[in-house]
């Protein structure tokens, strides 16, 4: 089971020594250069959104596009696809209450830890450092190539990314930021496990999708992170796996539609 779960462990351990920096630094932070580290985090993340959500999207486009019936509107077939699944999937994870579970779950670490504080602002940082950890085309590649393969170089690659990024979120919003570890090792695990035994056979176009949908969710973290517009996230997530469900019904209608019949 390591030779799967390894990167997971290593990205969870990176988590574990940001939070720690972070927040023995941050304390002793002044609250404007706190603000400042979270406006570039919210930056960043945006960019990681649009990455994913756009150049992955025109990428899909200029691959498949030729390859398929009535390639002209493969862009905006490709496009329904990514808006229904993250509307069904929001409908989903608001009638499961996904976002308020979360919210409650990170509560729970806040008060099962002896955490101190604001327990609203330990679950902002628990739910925000869950999402950026865990969405986005690193976790998915990373997850895939390690589930499948027993590669864990991208989930590596991550993992220092992910190192830096807690130490700067655990600085900002606290403690809430180390629970992500938890959703690191379950979430990303999961994932890496249930590639193991199924994403053979799952398409290439069903998997870029599923990171289009996520750079949408990275898009609403950022725009929460940045005190925009407070949206609940977590009710997003099931979207990002609603692409491959979508394409598989689309196909069983009419072959051709987004991928190429053999």
């Amino acid at each position: 089971m390591w030779s799967i779960l390894n990167g997971t462990i290593v990205n969870a351990a990176t988590v574990v020594i940001g939070c720690t920096i972070g927040l023995s630094v941050g304390s002793r932070l002044p609250e404007r250069y706190r603000r400042i580290v979270l406006e570039g985090l919210g930056l960043i993340t945006i960019i990681l959104g649009l990455d994913a959500s756009v150049i992955i999207l025109n990428r899909l486009v200029d691959k498949f596009g030729p390859l398929v019936e009535a390639s002209r509107t493969f862009g905006a077939r490709l496009r329904m696809v990514t808006i229904g699944s993250l509307l069904i999937g929001n409908v989903i994870g608001t009638a499961l209450r996904l976002h308020e579970r979360l919210e409650s779950l990170g509560g729970v670490i806040h008060r099962r830890f002896g955490g101190t504080g604001e327990a609203g602002r330990f679950a902002e940082g628990f739910l925000s450092a869950s999402v950026i950890f865990c969405v986005g085309p690193l976790t998915l590649l990373g997850c895939l190539n390690n589930g499948t393969r027993g590669d864990p170089s991208l989930l590596y690659i991550k993992s220092v990314m992910d190192g830096f990024c807690s130490l700067a979120l655990a600085a900002s919003l606290g403690a809430g930021v180390a629970g992500s570890i938890l959703t690191i090792l379950v979430f990303q695990g999961g994932l890496t496990v249930g590639f193991h035994y199924w994403a053979d056979g799952l398409p290439e176009l069903s998997r870029e999708m599923m990171n289009v949908v996520g750079g949408l969710v990275l898009i609403a973290t950022a725009l929460m992170i940045l005190e925009i517009k407070k949206i609940p996230v977590a009710n997003m997530l099931p979207g990002i796996f609603l692409p491959p469900v979508v394409i598989h019904l689309a196909e069983a209608l009419r072959p051709g539609l987004f991928l190429p019949v053999a």
